[in-house]
């Protein structure tokens, strides 16, 4: 990102220094799942509508990876579409229990289309149902994209988009890159509103507010 597109914000609580990405966050970029995204696969995979659940799931810590495990255990079948797979062999990919598993060309945790109890994430639907905020059932990738956030080596962090180079480096593993294209960039909002639920829960409502209160 350049000079021009940064705004930097510091933390109250405890004086982390946030590198935004004011550019983005200023945009109006939303997310069009089942509305025109061609997915994260070598081709345009429009048809799927698999968004970015492609692949298995990469948790953050073996925390994540453990509250997944319980959350899926507990997932009714009616949300869940493949209920039967992950209690008969699991929701781990590798016996390091850092993946989700792939089911049938996606994570276990995507119901695809029409299944009856709703298209998309079965944890994002279960946690809606609960009540409860998505943000606090998904695997943290999940919840964040397509917002990234970095620690840097002194200890600042940069808050910025996910960019097609950090899925794909030879331009070869993806043929479409949902920050780098413009058939997003149509929201009615900008991403400071949009994802407020997400930002405040990455940099914390103190600088959340100090991002809206600047950017908004």
């Amino acid at each position: 990102m350049s000079e021009q597109q940064r705004e930097r914000f510091e933390d109250p609580v405890d004086g982390t220094i946030w590198d935004v990405d004011a550019a983005f966050l200023t945009s109006n970029w939303t997310c069009i799942w089942g509305n025109g995204c061609k997915g994260i696969l070598p081709r345009d995979a429009e048809h799927l509508n698999q968004g970015c659940c492609s692949h298995g799931t990469k948790f953050l810590d073996e925390e994540e990876s453990m509250n997944t495990g319980a959350l899926a255990m507990f997932l009714d079948p009616s949300v869940f579409q493949f209920h039967a797979e992950a209690h008969e062999g699991g929701i781990y990919a590798d016996d390091a229990r850092t993946l989700t598993r792939v089911v049938d060309g996606a994570c276990i945790f995507h119901n695809r289309p029409g299944f009856e109890g709703g298209e998309g994430c079965a944890l994002h639907l279960a946690a809606i149902d609960a009540g409860e905020s998505p943000t606090e059932w998904k695997p943290s990738v999940c919840w964040q994209l397509p917002l990234r956030a970095e620690t840097r080596s002194d200890g600042s962090k940069v808050l910025r988009h996910w960019a097609r180079s950090d899925w794909d480096d030879d331009d070869l593993t993806i043929a479409w890159c949902c920050t780098e294209e413009p058939e997003p960039f149509i929201g009615e909002t900008t991403v400071v509103h949009s994802l407020a639920e997400e930002l405040t829960a990455l940099v914390g409502p103190e600088v959340y507010v100090q991002i809206r209160d600047r950017l908004g």
